[in-house]
Formats: C-alpha cells, structure tokens, sequence
C-alpha cells in the first residue's frame, strides 16, 4: 500500500522542509490512492466472505440468498472501485491534472 503514496521531499512542494500549498495535491492523490486500494482489499474480503457464508449456509434457503446478496453487492462494489478508477485517470487525462490519477 506505501507504494501508491508519493513522496512529500520529490513532489517539489516542500521548502526549507516547510511544506507549501503546492502540496495539497499531493495528499489528495494521496488520500485517493489509499481509498482506491483499501476500498480494493475490503470488496476482496467481502467476496470471501460471502464464499464462506455459502459453505456455511447448510441449504438454508435464507442462508443462501443471504450469502448471494453478499456476493452481488461485493462484486458490485467492486466494479464501482475500478471504474471509478478508470474515470479518475480519464479525467486526469483530459484535465492534464496529474495528481488525480490513482497510480
């Protein structure tokens, strides 16, 4: 996950170790990185989460529908997190704003 965040000192925004307002995209692209990839690991979770509540449903229809609800939602989210991923660097593209794009 440190691997999304930039780095404060190589962004140019830091002077006499004070940092400035051209940081403030850094952490926006900061924050969005992280978001993107802890929303990421979550949907996963909730996908072998609703796997487990399957194995565990014994054919208890409610059990089931539960688990499939789970599984539609999770799987849901996760096509959400990817195409706002995508937008995001279709937007950065188009705007030349660079600190939008989650990397």
């Amino acid at each position: 996950m440190f691997d999304v965040i930039s780095d404060w000192k190589s962004s140019g925004c830091v002077k006499d170790d004070v940092a400035t307002l051209e940081c403030i995209p850094v952490v926006v692209q900061n924050v969005i990185n992280a978001l993107v990839v802890v929303a990421g690991i979550v949907a996963v979770f909730m996908i072998i989460w609703a796997g487990y509540k399957f194995v565990m449903s014994e054919g208890d229809s409610e059990k089931i529908s539960s688990a499939r609800k789970t599984l539609i939602y999770a799987i849901v989210g996760l096509i959400f997190i990817f195409l706002s991923f995508f937008f995001l660097n279709v937007i950065a593209e188009f705007t030349g704003v660079s600190q939008l794009a989650p990397k």
